[in-house]
């Protein structure tokens, strides 16, 4: 049986991360039907290809934002006789949506699945929907490291899944659950040592959520390999007891870059997004005490909230000088499945698709007369492109803990430069989207 796996282009164009989905969903397929003939697409560093993918079975991965064209490739393919399977968090959230443009859809995790999946294909008798189970993490295929070509700079491993936090915004708890399940250290250890390459990326929800001796426990044994890698944090275990050991052991197993999410930039905004939980008692020191460990910081934050101001526009740039990390800003999304999207349900505006469901698109209406999508947008883009400009970029690299030199700073230029690039590129769409009309000036 000849198989293709298609992870739709996003937004704005490519980014150094191997698509976690495609090298570990070829895993899978690969560990189900071992004579598969299998072919990964990602439509990022490809845009044609997906829709001249062939085999007996086409398997498509959409989040919110991909979940336009997705559905447009299984359109196409679908039209040539190509039967379509359609999975990932979009379409866990609406799956009467995602059949409307697919033989079958998966909701939820693909493991307890999948194989009957494969097996219903290849007997040309696919059912309409599959529910995943949350099962426990063990006998996880290591992912297909090798078979997704491409310049490619990291490739992710998970450790766990689940998360216990009721931030109002993401899906994850929703998807995952919210009890914490890890997988085997061996089986993680195992999995990094097969990444190509000297860097990885620890794409879990938090790197340390849940059990922090755990953590401890992984961190310590990945410690005296040659890999370096880069993760999520959340910042309330950093100030936890354990919070010393907890640096000092992931430092020494490699991590370099910890990218947080700060959420929101006031602490009305965190208490609106129930976000305030994971932060812990003073964010702005547990920072410091990050880097005092030799770890750079990225922040994660949400601008344009309808418990915002332009107030949190202003104090972003200041934010990322006064600690000394990058900021990567996104306005507000409510995506579907989320309690957010409950909450804003009445105020979003229901004419604008999926494909405005980047990060950069307001969305909402705000409760302040001032706060109009228009203004909100050109803020996002004025503050985001000085955030992302060359000498910021360069000067941060001063302020990094000198102990990531030369990884840590090699790295943050080539993680944020194709985010510049890809800000740049949804700017100019915005400025086209408007006509001929006033601009910030901004290039």
């Amino acid at each position: 049986m000849k198989i293709s796996i298609i992870k739709p282009p996003m937004p704005f164009g490519w980014t150094p991360v191997a698509p976690p989905i495609l090298e570990y969903l070829g895993a899978l397929t690969k560990q189900a039907e071992p004579d598969a003939e299998l072919q990964l697409i990602d439509g990022s560093a490809a845009p044609q290809a997906p829709m001249e993918a062939e085999g007996d079975l086409v398997g498509i991965s959409i989040l919110t934002a991909t979940a336009v064209s997705g559905y447009g490739i299984a359109d196409v393919l679908r039209k040539k006789g190509t039967k379509v399977v359609i999975g990932g968090m979009h379409a866990s959230a609406l799956p009467e949506e995602a059949k409307k443009h697919a033989d079958a859809v998966v909701v939820g995790e693909a493991e307890s699945v999948w194989p009957e999946v494969l097996k219903d294909a290849r007997r040309g008798s696919l059912k309409p929907y599959y529910y995943g189970e949350r099962l426990p993490l063990t006998d996880i295929p290591t992912p297909l490291y090798g078979q997704l070509r491409g310049r490619y700079r990291f490739r992710a491993v998970f450790t766990s899944r689940g998360c216990p936090y009721n931030c109002t915004f993401c899906s994850v708890k929703q998807f995952f659950g919210g009890d914490i399940r890890y997988r085997p250290i061996d089986d993680v250890v195992r999995d990094v040592e097969a990444i190509p390459g000297s860097l990885y990326l620890n794409s879990d929800e938090s790197v340390w959520s849940g059990k922090l001796q755990r953590a401890i426990d992984l961190f310590s044994a990945l410690k005296g390999g040659k890999k370096k890698w880069l993760g999520f944090g959340s910042l309330g275990a950093v100030e936890s007891p354990q919070g010393d050991v907890l640096l000092k052991a992931a430092q020494e197993s490699g991590l370099i870059t910890l990218w947080v999410g700060w959420d929101a930039l006031s602490d009305d905004g965190l208490r609106a997004y129930h976000a305030n939980g994971k932060i812990g008692r003073n964010r702005e020191d547990a920072i410091r005490k990050i880097k005092d460990h030799g770890i750079d910081v990225s922040l994660f934050l949400m601008l344009g909230g309808r418990a915002d101001t332009m107030a949190d526009f202003d104090r972003t740039l200041d934010t990322a000088d006064r600690l000394g990390v990058s900021i990567h800003p996104s306005l507000v999304v409510p995506y579907p499945g989320t309690k957010l999207y409950e909450e804003y349900d009445a105020v979003i505006d229901k004419t604008m698709g999926w494909e405005y469901y980047t990060g950069s698109y307001a969305v909402f209406d705000h409760p302040l007369p001032e706060m109009t999508k228009d203004v909100r947008e050109r803020k996002f883009y004025e503050v985001s492109l000085q955030l992302l400009g060359l000498r910021r970029l360069f000067r941060h690299l001063k302020d990094m803990p000198f102990a990531g030199f030369p990884a840590a700073h090699m790295v943050s230029l080539m993680s944020q430069l194709p985010v510049r690039q890809g800000m740049k590129i949804a700017y100019a769409k915005w400025k086209a989207s408007r006509g001929p009309t006033e601009t910030t000036g901004l290039n």
